[in-house]
């Protein structure tokens, strides 16, 4: 069986077991030793674990949760249930027990495979809800058994025993895996993906293995990704994203996929493996950073001379030398000592010394900090796509990288903006429909196939797509210029300072901010200047941290003058939050998306202050702790109003 004749994904596992069984499929660190799994090894694996749940009832149609963090039996695991005909369902590994209710029910979860102990205890303490719903969870499979030892539950079977059942019926049932496998079609549902539910409750997306392998085939031909590409995955596996690059395309190109220890070892882990394939949000990308800068301003004078020395001339040439652009000779040689003495070891203490494809999306990223990686030899670039396309609608080419742009239309898609301007796209990926809901599926795709994105966009004169903002979201404030928040919100997160922002203004007479600062950023701001603080809520409300913070949402105005469509949405008023906004207290999606609807609710009192004028407001909150209490936080916040700018060619105004 041919690699370009895999129409499955369990086709694709068995075609690299067959092509190259040796090759490395997964390695994942466990005690400190990275462990390799070989396809053909993989294959074995999936074999066993397909035929055990298959003895254990599991049935073609049937839906299989996957609970945990980035593992290769959690991957196999769904490899297995797409061999018997059945769909995996991946739910977030950090949602509290109550999250996961409404999916548990919504897929008629009867089977879950998870990773521990901590995802056990969610599924046995939501047992009595999903009983009042009619739904039980028959089958309760754990991968790591430590802390299981004393548990005693009908549903319970560890992973191994799983298997143990799976190669006895295999032995008695030769011909079932195979057949299995044959019997899967193209079009054949391969995962459902929940969105994230801001706006309600969350909805599944049903994708096929056809849609998902034409993304990933797509994708790996564009960046010529092959099988002796590594990948680090450590992203939820219930997010689009991870699908399609740590495992859509992994089976597509046969590349490596690395399973980090845990999340606290994810940096560490990234500089072990090296990747040449990697994928981050902003939010990583701009942590790294600031840890580079901290570890910078703390060095000796001659290191940080050198630095901002290299960096001036990185800045000046080094994305003009990664595109192959003509350069300057002498920029070349100072280029290359930089590259000796600063950026080469930079990249490698990052883990990025190996990389040739670096992507980035889910947010926009800022332009400087997009261009420090790429000054510096990273091909970091971006993508957009969503759920309900597989995470696939534009690539940006190499050597046509915008800063403010997405990228033009993917292998396979077509683009276009609607009258209203929203973004439709239609082409390979798109949903196969949402999990029993015809009616939203009707909404989502037009009779002439494209799928509504719900983003506001334009096209420029090169064919590139540029997102503004979500169109639901976008509104007028009450002079009738416009007001695109999560634009104005992603310019104030381009500061390092600033981790989260919400900004309201609809209907209004002016714009007002919620911040949230980056408290190891600010902390090290504060520490040497030696302020002292006793934790997030003192350091928010310092004076010195708020005045900061004003200067940077002062320069977001600055920089807004020069939109002509937004240079009426400058901030008039923000103040800096107590608590950070926390997807526990539900002002987050799971993939950190603001929950903006809720939080206007929740912080209506803070709202109203910041329109009255009011210079102080107090507030007291709930907040739900990690181990699952819950407690209240409460301060007295400034409001703070900001300097705002006429339009270019005017006087400046206070």
């Amino acid at each position: 069986m041919q690699e370009s004749s895999a129409t499955t994904f369990p086709r694709c596992l068995l075609a690299h077991a067959t092509q190259r069984p040796d090759h490395p499929a997964h390695r994942e660190k466990d005690l400190g030793i990275w462990q390799t799994y070989s396809w053909s090894q993989a294959a074995r694996e999936v074999r066993a674990l397909a035929c055990g749940l298959a003895a254990l009832g599991f049935r073609r149609g049937m839906n299989l949760a996957v609970i945990g963090d980035n593992r290769p039996r959690l991957y196999w695991a769904m490899t297995a249930a797409q061999a018997l005909g059945g769909v995996p369902v991946p739910l977030y590994q950090d949602a509290i027990a109550n999250e996961m209710v409404y999916v548990l029910d919504d897929a008629e979860i009867e089977f879950a495979i998870v990773e521990d102990q901590e995802q056990v205890d969610k599924l046995l303490e939501v047992e009595s809800q999903l009983a009042s719903r009619g739904r039980a969870v028959r089958h309760l499979i754990y991968e790591d058994p430590r802390g299981l030892r004393d548990y005693d539950h009908p549903s319970l079977l560890s992973y191994e025993r799983v298997q143990e059942i799976g190669r006895e019926f295999d032995q008695a049932n030769p011909g079932f895996f195979d057949a299995g496998v044959e019997a899967g079609t193209a079009d054949d549902t391969a995962i459902i993906l929940y969105t994230s539910g801001t706006t309600g409750k969350p909805k599944g997306v049903c994708h096929s293995h056809a849609g998902l392998i034409g993304a990933a085939r797509n994708g790996c031909q564009f960046d010529g990704l092959g099988a002796d590409d590594d990948v680090l995955s450590y992203l939820p596996m219930a997010w689009v994203g991870d699908n399609l690059f740590s495992y859509a395309q992994a089976m597509v190109a046969g590349f490596t996929v690395n399973c980090p220890e845990s999340r606290e070892t994810v940096m560490t882990d990234l500089r072990e493996i090296g990747p040449t394939y990697y994928f981050a949000p902003p939010r990583i990308y701009e942590g790294l950073l600031t840890q580079v800068m901290i570890r910078m301003e703390d060095a000796g004078w001659i290191k940080r001379r050198l630095f901002h020395w290299a960096m001036g001339v990185a800045r000046r040439c080094g994305a003009d030398i990664l595109d192959k652009r003509p350069v300057p000779t002498m920029d070349r040689l100072r280029y290359a000592l930089g590259e000796l003495l600063i950026y080469g070891p930079l990249r490698n203490v990052l883990g990025m010394s190996r990389i040739r494809v670096g992507y980035t999306a889910g947010e926009a990223i800022g332009p400087d900090l997009f261009r420090f990686y790429r000054s510096i030899g990273i091909n970091l670039k971006q993508f957009y796509g969503q759920t309900e396309t597989c995470a696939y609608v534009c690539l940006q080419p190499d050597g046509q990288v915008k800063f403010d742009t997405v990228g033009p239309a993917a292998p396979g898609m077509e683009i276009r903006i609607a009258d209203n301007g929203e973004v439709q796209v239609r082409g390979v990926g798109l949903l196969k429909s949402y999990y029993k809901r015809d009616d939203a599926t009707r909404e989502a795709i037009n009779d002439e196939g494209y799928f509504l994105t719900g983003d506001a966009g334009v096209i420029d004169a090169d064919g590139h797509l540029k997102i503004i903002d979500r169109a639901k979201d976008v509104g007028k404030l009450a002079d009738g210029s416009m007001f695109a928040p999560k634009y104005i919100e992603n310019k104030l997160k381009f500061f390092p300072y600033i981790k989260e922002a919400v900004a309201f203004g609809t209907d209004r007479d002016r714009v007002c901010a919620f911040i949230n600062i980056d408290f190891d950023a600010v902390g090290n701001w504060a520490e040497r200047r030696h302020l002292p603080y006793a934790g997030y809520v003192d350091l928010a409300g310092q004076p010195d941290v708020i005045a900061m913070i004003g200067e940077c949402v002062e320069q977001v105005n600055a920089d807004l003058v020069n939109d002509a469509m937004l240079a009426g949405s400058q901030i008039a008023r923000f103040l800096i939050l107590h608590k950070e906004l926390d997807p526990d207290d539900d002002e987050l999606t799971r993939t950190r998306k603001v929950r903006r609807g809720f939080i206007a609710e929740k912080y209506a009192v803070l709202i109203d202050a910041l329109y009255a004028g009011k210079p102080e407001q107090f507030i007291e909150t709930r907040v739900k702790f990690e181990d699952g209490r819950e407690g209240s936080v409460s301060a007295t916040l400034k409001l703070v109003d900001v300097k705002r700018f006429p339009p270019v060619g005017g006087a400046r105004a206070a």
